[in-house]
């Protein structure tokens, strides 16, 4: 190690010139060297720690270094009729040795954890016995696992150089520790290892924190979202704590309080049970393995990968794309995307999401069923599960209804959600007693850890933010662009029919035509004039309201004293933007993972965009039972939206209303309202109410009249043929709910699956596009109220809704075996209409 690797390079090229001038077979070496072939580049360098295999020993780690008899650390084989490389090599331990080592007989060395990796070279001396490696490896497991990264504690020397690292002594072959300031061999060279990739090399950079010392490649640390450009530099994601960083990227505290991380990747998590990815293995106070590092055992069924059989958007079976690490699949439709090449990787793989400890996890165990299960601490398990086999990223989980417990992993799990917990159609008849328990026990446990981390979310929140995220207060709609406000002559506003000497002109007990119809009287303009009780958006006459911390939906907004119903509570106000100005926004939020989003829908051309500029009511959140609803009303020529309580709402009650969203692609969005009727997501319709009472008292009292058990009528959710063609196959199913009508994507003229909420042409009037009333019973014609007449018809034969082509005493009837019995009784729901029969698709 007395020589740098540029002077050792520049020694050997000394030596190729003077061979090459002072030889008086020069010119013959020249002819033969054009004969063979080149020489190999150098592949490791001096002061390198590598893997070597020579002689009797097993792999060997050993250091590079100069040969103090020929000045150099490699040189060509002799005799060179094959062109190879020699390294010299001196080992660790004991006894040492020099050697010359040949290139395809050595491996880059990145830690101990390799040896049972190694390739077997040779078949003779102690690797003819069985279970060599484990032999050999406990023999020099303190060795292996002890220098460079050695994943073992103890008392270590520290190198004063670039990479701040940490030593055993006998891992750099000292017996004692060196007087004055020690630099270990990469800071001698200046090469340093990036700390992905394990491959050294001159273009690797340094993390900028002093202390950090780990050098990267650019695009190896790029891959790690938490890494941050910082001033000539950059700090690695070694210093975030991954799991806080996933839940909040702008938070204060993902960088405070104390880390623990990875010996082997630039992972870090705080030293808490609530951040630290389950599975990972803890070294000492401030290093782990994290659960990156897993390795499958061949043979093992508990390891292999499994994936579920549906799509986690649409819940659909079909053509699955399916994530490599975890048991998540789509459609590549749902998710709008093109088909992928390689290996793919879901979101929540990609940015390092893992199952940590006390999470409730549906867990596939063998040909069972998924199982609700919740993560357990290895330290609170029992001792004989302890004992049990396992390897870095498996973690112990608890199975409800059975209390019995395994070790899994990542790519056999995923995550329990709200919805399951509300869910009722697991609870079906055909479910065993013991997997029954096990789902109440799991609903029950979610909920207890649900308010929990509630509690202390909002504990954190108050803490850190202890004010609503910055925005602009404005008063009116400001347009963006080309968007226009459009202003009203005052020959064109509506004049109502109310008096000044009305008790409540205008009011909301009047007779008020211009409330009715949701237009707001002008001053000028209403008889009133003053006394005029319906200009409320103009004199902003809002409910005095607040802003305040929820537990689980970040901000939100109650009311300071009693809303009536009907009574207006504010209007919502913001930036009003076009279709392409808003579809610019929303790329721009999925582009920088900003999740909250405050438009609102103002007309077929325009949105109101609440989120950089706004009022108090940008932070209302949605509810599927929500107090509030939103009306848009005519001011002064323009529409404007306002939000109106839907029923009495007592002071210090949070406002909330249904925002009706439309879900696209895979943003199905996780609704935490706690109403009753709650869907469970965002843009899902809230489940119906129970009966009317009036209902109720009916069926008790047919009850009553006798013992008979009424037959009970099975329907089916999705009908098994197409409803255009009539034939089977693979369908496109209505995404409406109780529709259960599936199309060939082909009689559609659709080139691939439809994505998110999709609802079918039976929904949609033939000629203008808008809301169906009416519907063919034989094919998906259907027209809206203004449409309808004359196209469709109760036949006389049969008294079933059908358009002209389909109607048995029409012109041109269809033939009797293609017409069902099933009688119609006048205008029906599309939920109450019975199975159909083979149809043929009727043009529009």
């Amino acid at each position: 190690m007395l020589f740098s690797s540029t002077a050792g390079g520049m020694q050997i090229l000394f030596s190729d010139i003077s061979l090459q001038f002072c030889s008086p077979l020069s010119s013959c070496l020249q002819q033969n060297s054009q004969k063979k072939k080149p020489l190999p580049p150098v592949k490791h360098l001096e002061g390198e720690i590598i893997w070597a295999k020579f002689s009797r020993r097993p792999w060997w780690p050993c250091e590079v270094i100069i040969d103090p008899v020929q000045g150099n650390y490699h040189r060509e084989k002799e005799p060179n009729d094959r062109p190879c490389r020699l390294y010299h090599v001196r080992t660790f331990g004991e006894p040492k040795e020099l050697v010359w080592v040949e290139e395809k007989s050595t491996r880059t060395f990145h830690g101990g954890f390799e040896f049972e990796q190694l390739p077997l070279l040779r078949r003779r001396g102690k690797q003819r016995e069985q279970n060599y490696k484990y032999t050999v490896i406990n023999i020099f497991s303190v060795l292996l696992f002890s220098f460079q990264v050695c994943e073992k504690t103890g008392e270590l020397l520290l190198c004063e150089g670039q990479c701040c690292g940490a030593f055993h002594l006998p891992c750099i072959s000292l017996a004692e520790a060196p007087k004055g300031k020690f630099v270990c061999p990469e800071c001698k060279s200046g090469i340093h290892t990036c700390f992905v990739c394990k491959k050294r090399s001159e273009d690797v950079r340094r993390c900028m924190i002093p202390v950090c010392g780990k050098f990267y490649h650019g695009e190896c640390i790029a891959s790690y979202a938490p890494t941050a450009p910082v001033t000539r530099g950059f700090r690695c994601s070694i210093h975030v704590c991954l799991t806080c960083f996933i839940a909040n990227p702008n938070s204060v505290s993902i960088s405070k309080g104390r880390l623990v991380r990875c010996v082997r990747c630039p992972v870090a998590y705080h030293a808490t049970d609530l951040c630290m990815a389950a599975g990972s293995v803890i070294l000492s106070n401030n290093s782990i393995i994290c659960p990156n590092h897993f390795t499958p055992r061949r043979g093992v069924k508990n390891h292999e990968h499994v994936n579920v059989s549906w799509c986690f958007v649409c819940t659909e079976g079909g053509s699955l794309l399916c994530c490599e690490s975890c048991p998540a699949a789509f459609h590549r439709e749902c998710l709008n995307i093109e088909m992928p090449k390689g290996s793919w990787y879901c979101n929540d793989c990609k940015a390092g999401k893992k199952p940590r400890y006390k999470d409730i996890l549906w867990v596939k165990v063998g040909r069972y069923r998924w199982w609700p299960a919740e993560v357990s601490h290895p330290k609170t398990i029992p001792e004989n599960i302890q004992r049990m086999r396992h390897d870095v990223g498996e973690f112990p989980v608890h199975f409800f209804g059975s209390n019995d417990y395994l070790w899994t992993y990542q790519a056999r799990v995923f995550p329990y959600m709200d919805v399951d917990a509300n869910s009722k159609e697991k609870m079906g008849k055909g479910v065993d007693a013991t997997y029954k328990k096990a789902l109440e026990e799991a609903a029950v446990r979610f909920r207890e850890l649900q308010a929990e981390k509630e509690l202390r979310q909002l504990q954190e929140d108050r803490k850190n933010d202890r004010k609503p995220p910055p925005y602009k207060h404005i008063k009116v709609n400001r347009p963006i662009g080309k968007v226009q406000i459009f202003t009203a002559d005052l020959s064109e506003i509506p004049r109502c029919n109310c008096k000044a000497t009305d008790e409540s002109p205008c009011g909301n007990d009047s007779e008020c035509i211009n409330r009715m119809l949701l237009y707001e009287c002008h001053p000028q303009v209403c008889p009133a004039g003053e006394r005029c009780l319906n200009q409320a958006f103009t004199k902003r006459q809002y409910s005095q309201v607040e802003i305040f911390r929820t537990l689980s939906r970040g901000w939100g907004l109650r009311c300071v004293h009693d809303i009536k119903k009907g009574q207006f509570v504010s209007e919502y106000v913001g930036e009003v933007i076009d279709e392409e100005e808003c579809r610019s926004r929303i790329r721009h939020a999925q582009e920088n993972d900003i999740c909250n989003f405050y438009m609102l829908t103002l007309d077929k051309d325009r949105i109101i965009d609440a989120g950089p500029k706004g009022n108090e009511a940008r932070f209302m959140n949605h509810s599927c039972q929500p107090n509030c609803e939103t009306q848009k009303w005519t001011v002064s020529g323009d529409t404007r939206v306002g939000l109106f309580a839907l029923v009495d709402v007592a002071a210090g009650t949070e406002l909330t209303f249904n925002y009706n969203l439309e879900c696209l692609g895979n943003g199905k969005t996780v609704c935490k309202c706690g109403a009753p009727n709650c869907s469970g997501f965002l843009g899902v319709r809230p489940k119906q109410n129970n009966p009317p009472s009036e209902d109720k008292g009916r069926k008790l009292k047919r009850r009553g009249h006798g013992r008979r058990k009424k037959k009970v009528v099975v329907t089916k959710e999705r009908e098994d043929e197409c409803f255009s063609c009539g034939d089977g196959g693979q369908m496109v199913s209505c995404k409406r709910p109780g529709c259960p009508k599936v199309y060939h994507a082909d009689c559609l003229n659709l080139t691939k699956r439809p994505a998110g909420r999709w609802e079918c042409p039976w929904h949609q009037c033939d000629i203008c596009g808008k809301e169906a009333a009416s519907f063919c019973e034989m094919c998906p014609s259907s027209y809206c109220c203004q449409h309808r007449d004359g196209l469709l018809f109760i036949s006389k034969l049969d008294g079933k809704l059908s358009c002209s082509e389909h109607d048995p005493c029409g012109p041109e009837p269809l033939e009797p075996g293609e017409i069902r019995d099933a009688q119609v009784d006048g205008w029906r729901s599309f939920q109450d209409k019975a199975k159909l029969v083979k149809k043929t698709l009727c043009s529009s």
